[in-house]
């Protein structure tokens, strides 16, 4: 019973994935709509700059969030901020149904990427809180995965639904992810820090389905609490001589006080001063970074333009959904294997597919040397390689090598960063087909899959296994006890 709570708790953190890989890709096959001379849906039809908006305002919209939600974190708790975030996604959806307004519609978009720069922050940490280690870097790969499954049912309901229907769809969805958060328990991490020890208890036993006063419960609230005592991560004890002698520097007075000043720390100064949090921050920037520049965001949110040009003879529709398809399997691949094979495999070997597959793309484009076919392939190919790894595994980093104490703090400027890189690169990214070419665009997504599959090679650690406590003597470079 316990492992289903917390498949329930994965499973509304991620329905907010779902909602924002919806947002993000329905300009692929509603921008005609706001373009075109004779539009219905608007006073006037979009100008290039409009339309540009149209595809990046969600990312400057979570940009913005992402500065207010570790805080909303920490305050109102991992449970009440997952359902703040369903009421922009509400919002959004209704501003886009009733306005006529390009402002108005834009604003919509700005609102729905308030909500998925929440949500980004919320399921990552609240999944990494209540998860087994068993079972951790699967659960913490979910919400990628409903993010993959929000870009498929997006353009199945692009080529299915009218306009308005999709609207009432998506709005349902907003209603239902709601209803979800609603149904589950505070982190007893968050209960933790509030010092609310009882109920962090009783949170405890009902995600890992014992009764409250239970050896594994009281272990698991026992290591929780040593894990929220900083002193550990900044100050380690020599345990090389004999056991007696760290017993005495245990009760050195100047030890209390290095306990009495950590504890009192704030999150920003541990992760300047940690060295293993700063290790942490290094690590995951460089590869979250890198992912965005591999250039999937873009291909997603224009991947009907891309198609067209790629494989003028093929339905884009068609193309729209099997690349969505190719995603969301890449992604549920790297859910069942990076528990089996470890996070570095993974984020190595699908670089390297990238990194073949941009290059192949760009030189078939430029040349046109093979039939459009085997272009939309690669496309696919390069989709699913993507997200077995170079894509996911990023994430997974993200949720498990900060301490408790800078995980909100980590999380939000990280993804602070994800959605800037995002907001930019969609925003130019119409501009780079007009001045390097669709295949130029290809071989600068190259050059970064390269340096990923350095980054994978040389910085990445294996974290495939181990606690919370083994992945910081990791990244301070001892061996895993």
């Amino acid at each position: 019973m316990g492992k289903f709570r917390q498949y329930q708790v994965t499973l509304a953190c991620s329905l907010g994935n779902f909602a924002t890989g919806i947002l993000f890709v329905w300009p692929s096959y509603t921008l005609q709509l706001y373009t075109s001379t004779n539009t219905t849906l608007l006073s006037e039809p979009l100008s290039d700059l409009q339309s540009s908006l149209l595809g990046s305002l969600p990312s400057l919209g979570a940009m913005v969030s992402t500065m207010f939600a570790g805080v909303m974190l920490n305050t109102l708790g991992r449970q009440k901020a997952g359902l703040c975030c369903a009421i922009p996604f509400l919002l959004s959806w209704l501003l886009i149904d009733l306005s006529s307004s390009a402002i108005l519609l834009l604003l919509g978009r700005f609102l729905g990427g308030i909500a998925c720069g929440i949500c980004f922050v919320q399921g990552p940490v609240f999944i990494s809180e209540i998860a087994d280690q068993s079972i951790r870097g699967m659960l913490a790969t979910a919400p990628t995965a409903f993010y993959c499954v929000g870009v498929l049912v997006s353009f199945i309901m692009g080529w299915t639904l009218t306009f308005k229907y999709i609207i009432w769809t998506n709005i349902f969805f907003c209603v239902l992810y709601a209803a979800l958060m609603i149904s589950v328990k505070e982190s007893p991490v968050f209960l933790l820090m509030k010092n609310n020890e009882e109920d962090a208890r009783q949170s405890i036993a009902y995600y890992k389905g014992f009764s409250v006063d239970s050896k594994p419960v009281l272990e698991e609230l026992s290591r929780l609490k040593q894990q929220m005592t900083p002193s550990v991560e900044l100050k380690s004890i020599s345990t090389d001589g004999k056991l007696d002698e760290a017993e005495k520097e245990k009760l050195n007075p100047d030890y209390d006080d290095v306990i009495n000043d950590m504890e009192k720390m704030p999150a920003y100064k541990m992760l300047m001063f940690s060295p293993t949090s700063r290790r942490a921050f290094t690590i995951v920037a460089i590869t979250i970074s890198l992912q965005v520049l591999m250039g999937m965001v873009p291909v997603q949110v224009y991947a009907k333009v891309i198609f067209l040009q790629a494989a003028p003879s093929l339905s884009s529709h068609m193309c729209s959904v099997l690349f969505a398809l190719v995603l969301m399997f890449g992604c549920m691949s790297c859910a069942v294997f990076s528990d089996k094979f470890g996070r570095k495999p993974l984020i190595i070997g699908s670089s390297i597919g990238v990194t073949l597959c941009l290059l192949g793309m760009g030189i078939l484009m430029q040349t046109n040397i093979a039939p459009a076919w085997i272009t939309a392939v690669l496309i696919l190919v390069f989709c699913f390689s993507f997200m077995f790894g170079a894509g996911s595994v990023p994430y997974v980093l993200l949720a498990e090598l900060f301490v408790s104490e800078v995980q909100s703090l980590a999380s939000m400027l990280l993804l602070e960063l994800v959605w800037l890189l995002n907001f930019c690169l969609v925003g130019v990214f119409p501009f780079m087909l007009k001045l390097f070419g669709i295949y130029g665009s290809f071989y600068i997504f190259a050059v970064f899959g390269t340096l990923n599959i350095l980054a994978g090679i040389f910085l990445v650690p294996e974290t495939k296994g181990l606690s919370k406590e083994q992945i910081q003597e990791c990244l301070q470079g001892r061996s895993k006890t």
